[in-house]
Order: C-alpha cells, then sequence, then structure tokens
C-alpha cells in the first residue's frame, strides 16, 4: 500500500514524482540564506565564472524532464506486468532492496562510460558535454542542466537501462528514481553542510564532483551519481583535501602528485 494508490497509477507516478521532488529540493537549496561559511566556491566566483544566466538552466531543464517524462511513459507501457485480475504482484522488500542496488551499479556503469567519452572526444564535448560545464560553480537547480542529446543519452537512457536491467516494477522505480534525483541535486548543491546524509554515506558527494568541475579535474571524477567505483578502478580518481577558506567556507583542493 502506498500513499499514492487510488489516486495516481504507479506508472504515472513514477514519471511525475521526480521531476516534482527535482524541483522541490532544488528550490529548498535555492531559497537557503546565503550560508557563506558552508559554501565550496564563493558567491563572487559564481557570478564571474558561470557562462549562463539561471533563466536559460531552468529552461534547459525543463526540457530534459519533458523528454525523461515522455520516455518514462512509454518505457512502463512497454514493460507493465499486471496479473489476471489488473493487479501488478510486487516483489518483497529485500527483493526490492536488491533491485534498487543492481539499478544503481548499473545506473553507475552507463553514466561512468559515457560522461567518460564525452570528455574524451573533442567533438562530443565541444558540442554537447560543454554546457553542462558553463556551470563552472555547480548549483543544485543546475544539477541537470545539459544539452538536450546528452540528457537523452546520459540520464534518461542510463534510467531506463538501469530499470530495465534491475527488473523492478513500476512502485519500486518511483523509490529509486526519487532517490537518484536527489543525489544528483545534492552532488550540484556546491555546499558542505553538516550532517549531510549523502557526505555520510557515499564518498562521491559535493565536494567530489565539484573536482570535476574545476579546470584541473575535467578529465578525473566521472563517476556519478552514487559510487566512485570506476574512478578507482581505471585510474580517473583525482583525490582532494577538503579545506577551510579564511574568508570562510570550504574549498575542494586537489591533491598533486
Amino acid at each position: 500500500m502506498v500513499f499514492w494508490e487510488g489516486y495516481l497509477s504507479d506508472e504515472s507516478m513514477g514519471t511525475l514524482a521526480p521531476i516534482v521532488v527535482y524541483w522541490l529540493y532544488a528550490g529548498m537549496y535555492q531559497l537557503l540564506p546565503p550560508l557563506d561559511r558552508f559554501r565550496l566556491h564563493t558567491r563572487k566566483e559564481e557570478e564571474q565564472k558561470n557562462l549562463v544566466k539561471l533563466s536559460a538552466v531552468v529552461k534547459g531543464v525543463l526540457l530534459q524532464q519533458l523528454v525523461q517524462a515522455t520516455v518514462a511513459q512509454a518505457l512502463f507501457k512497454i514493460t507493465s506486468k499486471s496479473s489476471s485480475t489488473g493487479v501488478v504482484v510486487q516483489p518483497s522488500i529485500p527483493i526490492q532492496l536488491l533491485q534498487i542496488i543492481v539499478a544503481m551499479l548499473v545506473m553507475d556503469t552507463w553514466q561512468y562510460f559515457v560522461h567518460r567519452y564525452m570528455h574524451q572526444n573533442t567533438f562530443l564535448y565541444r558540442h554537447i558535454h560543454s554546457q553542462h560545464h558553463k556551470l563552472v560553480v555547480p548549483y543544485a537547480i543546475g544539477a541537470l542542466y545539459n544539452h538536450p542529446l546528452e540528457g537523452l543519452l546520459l540520464d534518461t537512457f542510463g534510467g531506463a537501462i538501469s530499470f530495465l536491467i534491475s527488473g523492478m516494477t513500476a512502485r519500486t522505480a518511483v523509490i529509486f528514481f526519487c532517490f537518484a534525483v536527489m543525489k544528483t541535486v545534492d552532488d550540484h548543491c556546491g555546499l558542505w553542510l553538516p550532517g549531510n546524509i549523502f557526505h555520510i554515506f557515499f564518498q562521491n558527494h559535493t565536494a567530489y564532483h565539484d573536482i570535476h568541475h574545476q579546470l584541473q579535474g575535467t578529465k578525473f571524477n566521472y563517476s556519478q551519481p552514487f559510487f566512485s567505483i570506476w574512478d578507482k578502478l581505471l585510474g580517473t580518481y583525482m583525490p582532494y583535501n577538503l579545506v577551510k577558506r579564511e574568508a570562510g567556507g570550504f574549498e575542494a583542493r586537489p591533491i598533486k602528485d
């Protein structure tokens, strides 16, 4: 039994909930006071280094979410498995947890190799992936600010493949995709807040991804959104120290050999 039962189908919830969660979670970060003592970059850096306006970022994210919603609806329709009574049989909680873990690993694998290739291929980086890196100083609402083709290949296809390989139902997908969205937003929030649960349980977090957005880190720390496994296995992990700035806040500072 879930709270949306009787109001929305699992398929509709799996399509709409990640979008709503994105704007609620990213919007929460956007509405916070400056919190300079927790920022990984100063507000001045954000204003000077970022090459795109917030309005353009919002439009770009909405376009990607429109594509994702369209693909999600088609995917759920194709894979829907109802019993003779029209009810989808849900697996046990342990099986659902296992499916979510499998989906996390699949998504990480897909995104690592696609993301890395977009950096290694000069044409793809210049014409597609560089759009995301116009946000040199990441912030929460810009987490899904990508070129439409990148949004399709990296995020939308990555989510679809994770869903299919894990074998999860649409109901389990609601949980998985909402969790993935929150993790992605948090990785781009630009804040090192005390007690952040994602910082506690994941090595791949806000500071880790901030290194990738820095000039010296663009060919490192490709892994997203959950683990750092592929970076460490394939030699693209850039270690760093999180140090306090004298003027306040923190800095993710790469460790040079």
